[in-house]
C-alpha cells in the first residue's frame, strides 16, 4: 500500500471504510475523446489513480465517448498514450462509455414506464425559455409533460428507430421544476443525433448525455467514489437521483475537488482545439501547449508533473497556480538527472592564435557537478585551434561589471585554457565575425601558475569537433497571467508573440549528435533541453535554468 496521502477525499473514504460502506475502493478517470489531455486532466488522473493505488484498490480509464460529433479514435489512442506515460496504467481495465448504450437505454425505458421519464417536443431554445433561470425566473411545465408511459414508450422507441429529425424531441427527466438547481428541473437525458459512432457506427441515432449516462457507467463498473471536478458540484443531486432511480443504492459516491488553474495558461478544449486548427500552434503536441503530448515533447516528466500536482494540493477552493511552480518541480529533478552538455546557441568564431593548427587535446568535462546525482563521470571535449563561443560573451564596448571577454581581457574557457582577447575581424556591415585571443598554455585545467585571479568563466565548443543544430527557446504562450479573467473570445488578444524563439545555425558538442527525443539535457549556462520528437536536429528548451520570465520575454 502506497504511503498515506491524506486529504478531504481520503477522509471520506477512511469513513467509507470503518462504516463498512465499501470493502474495495474503485476509482474511474472518465475524459472525453474530443481533444488531447492536458496539464488540468493530470491532477483528476492523479487524485483518482493514487487514491486507488494508496487503498490498494482499483483504477478504471474510462472514455466518455457518449457525443459522437467530436470525438475520434486518434484522441482515444493519445489518451491511453498519455495515461501510460504518466505511469497510471488502470489496473481495473478500460472502458468506453458507449459500452453501455443498451443498459441505458433499457434504464431509460424503465423511468418512463415508472412516470418518472417523459418524450418532449419543445425546441431547444423552447425548453430554455419554459425552465427558467436560477435568478428566480420560475420554470413552467412543457405542454408535453404529462403524457402518459405508454405514449412516452411509444414515441421514445420511434425516437430509437429513427423516425424524427435531429433535434425534434428529447428524452427528459421527471423530477422537480420548482427546485433552485437547475439541474434538476427536468434535464435532457436523451437527444436525438444522426452521426457516426467511431465505435458504435451508425447503430444509434439517440445518445444519453453526461449527466445520465455518467452515473449508471459508474454504478455498472462497481465504481465506489466517483471524484471529479468542482464544475460538476451543482450535478450531484442528479448523479444521485440517477442512480437511485435506475441502479438503486447509495453507491458511487460523488465528491468534488478544485480544478487545477496555473498562470498564462488556458485549458478549454475547444480554445486548444481552435489554435491548432488556426496554425496558430504547432498541433495540440506544440511544446507551448499545457497538453501532456505538448509538455512531453517540451521535456517534462511525468514525475515532475505528478509531483506538482501533488505539491498544489487537493482542495475544494478555486486558485490560480503560478507556472514558475511546475518549472521548479522540473528543475530540481533534471538539476540532479540531467547530463551536462556545452551548446552555443549564437556562434561566434575565437581563434587562439598561439594554439597549434592542427592539434586537438582532449579535456575531461564533468558529466553533472552537481554533488546530489553522485554522478563522478567525465567526458573528454576536444579543444582546437578555433572554437566557438556565445556572442553574448563579448563585447568590443563592455558595459559596466562585465566580466566575459573584450579586446584586452583574460577569461577562462571552461575547463580549459585562461585566454586573453587581443582583436577582432569584422564584416563590411561592422559586425564582430572573429574574435582573436592568446592562450595561457602553462596549464590547461584553467588555473594559472601565478596565482592571478580571473573573474569571467564561459563556454565553447571546437568547430572541428560540433554538430549543427536548431534550437528553440520556449516561453509561455499567453502574456496575461489570469486567463480565466479574460473573455474566451479576446484569448488571442494576448498570445505572446515571444513564446517561440528560434535559433537556427547552433553549434552543440559533437556527442549530442547522438541524442534522442526523451533525453535530457542540461545546456551549461542556457537551460534544460530535449531532442525535438519531430524534426531531427532540432533542439526544445524545456526550462531556463532561473525562473526570470516576465510577459512578453522570452530570454
Amino acid at each position: 500500500m502506497e504511503e498515506k496521502n491524506t486529504n478531504f477525499l481520503t477522509e471520506i473514504i477512511d469513513a467509507d471504510l470503518a462504516a463498512g460502506a465499501v470493502k474495495e475502493i474503485h476509482t474511474r478517470f472518465p475524459p472525453e475523446p474530443n481533444g488531447y489531455l492536458h496539464i488540468g486532466s493530470a491532477k483528476a488522473i492523479y487524485i483518482n489513480w493514487s487514491i486507488a493505488k494508496q487503498y490498494g484498490g482499483k483504477f478504471n480509464l474510462r472514455m466518455d465517448d457518449t457525443n459522437p460529433s467530436h470525438e475520434d479514435m486518434e484522441f482515444v489512442d493519445s489518451i491511453q498514450e498519455d495515461l501510460h506515460w504518466l505511469g497510471a496504467d488502470p489496473n481495473g481495465g478500460v472502458f468506453y462509455g458507449s459500452d453501455y448504450f443498451d443498459i441505458c437505454y433499457d434504464y431509460a425505458e424503465k423511468l418512463i414506464m415508472a412516470g418518472k421519464a417523459y418524450v418532449d417536443d419543445l425546441s431547444r431554445e423552447e425548453a430554455r425559455a419554459y425552465r427558467g433561470d436560477d435568478a428566480g425566473k420560475p420554470s413552467r411545465p412543457s405542454p408535453y409533460r404529462d403524457r402518459t408511459p405508454e405514449e412516452n414508450l411509444d414515441l421514445f422507441r420511434r425516437m430509437r428507430a429513427g423516425e424524427f429529425p435531429d433535434g425534434s424531441r428529447t428524452l427528459r427527466a421527471k423530477i422537480d421544476l420548482a427546485s433552485p438547481n437547475m439541474n434538476m428541473r427536468d434535464p435532457t437525458i436523451y437527444r436525438i443525433m444522426r452521426a457516426t459512432h467511431h465505435r458504435q457506427g451508425d447503430k444509434w441515432c439517440i445518445y444519453p448525455l453526461y449527466d445520465y449516462a455518467h452515473p449508471i457507467q459508474d454504478a455498472t463498473e462497481g465504481i465506489t467514489h466517483s471524484m471529479c471536478s468542482l464544475e460538476f458540484e451543482n450535478h450531484r443531486p442528479l448523479y444521485d437521483w440517477v442512480i437511485q432511480n435506475t441502479v438503486g443504492g447509495s453507491f458511487p459516491k460523488q465528491r468534488e475537488f478544485a480544478r487545477l488553474n496555473i498562470t498564462n495558461t488556458v485549458m478549454s478544449k475547444r480554445y486548444l482545439r481552435s489554435l491548432v486548427e488556426q496554425g496558430i500552434v504547432d498541433g495540440w503536441d506544440d511544446p507551448r501547449m499545457p497538453t501532456l503530448c505538448g509538455l512531453r515533447r517540451r521535456g517534462y516528466t511525468p514525475t515532475s508533473i505528478f509531483t506538482f500536482v501533488r505539491e498544489a494540493g487537493v482542495a475544494k477552493a478555486d486558485n490560480l497556480i503560478d507556472v514558475r511552480q511546475l518549472e521548479a518541480c522540473l528543475r530540481a529533478e533534471l538539476d540532479v538527472s540531467a547530463q551536462r552538455r556545452i551548446a552555443v546557441l549564437d556562434p561566434v568564431k575565437l581563434v587562439i592564435d598561439n594554439y597549434p593548427e592542427d592539434q586537438v587535446e582532449y579535456f575531461d568535462v564533468a558529466n553533472n557537478p552537481n554533488k546530489e546525482a553522485g554522478d563522478t563521470t567525465t567526458r573528454k571535449v576536444a579543444f582546437t585551434k578555433e572554437l566557438w563561443i556565445d556572442r553574448s560573451d563579448f563585447f568590443e564596448v563592455p558595459p559596466p561589471k562585465f566580466k566575459r571577454l573584450y579586446i584586452g581581457n583574460e577569461v577562462r574557457l571552461m575547463s580549459a585554457y585562461l585566454v586573453r582577447c587581443s582583436s577582432v575581424e569584422k564584416d563590411e556591415n561592422g559586425n564582430v565575425t572573429v574574435i582573436h585571443a592568446t592562450a595561457d598554455l602553462e596549464t590547461g585545467n584553467g588555473n594559472p601558475a601565478d596565482g592571478r585571479k580571473v573573474r569571467g568563466t564561459i563556454h565553447w565548443v571546437s568547430a572541428a569537433h560540433c554538430v549543427d543544430a536548431e534550437c528553440r527557446l520556449y516561453g509561455n504562450l499567453f502574456t496575461e497571467a489570469n486567463m480565466n479573467a479574460v473573455p474566451s473570445e479576446h484569448y488571442n488578444d494576448y498570445l505572446d508573440p515571444a513564446s517561440l524563439i528560434v535559433n537556427q545555425h547552433c553549434k552543440l558538442e559533437e556527442c549530442l549528435a547522438e541524442a534522442k527525443p526523451g533525453d535530457h539535457f542540461q545546456f551549461v549556462r542556457m537551460g534544460y533541453f530535449t531532442p525535438d520528437s519531430k524534426n531531427p536536429g532540432v533542439f526544445n528548451r524545456t526550462i531556463p535554468l532561473k525562473t526570470s520570465y516576465k510577459p512578453g520575454e522570452n530570454k
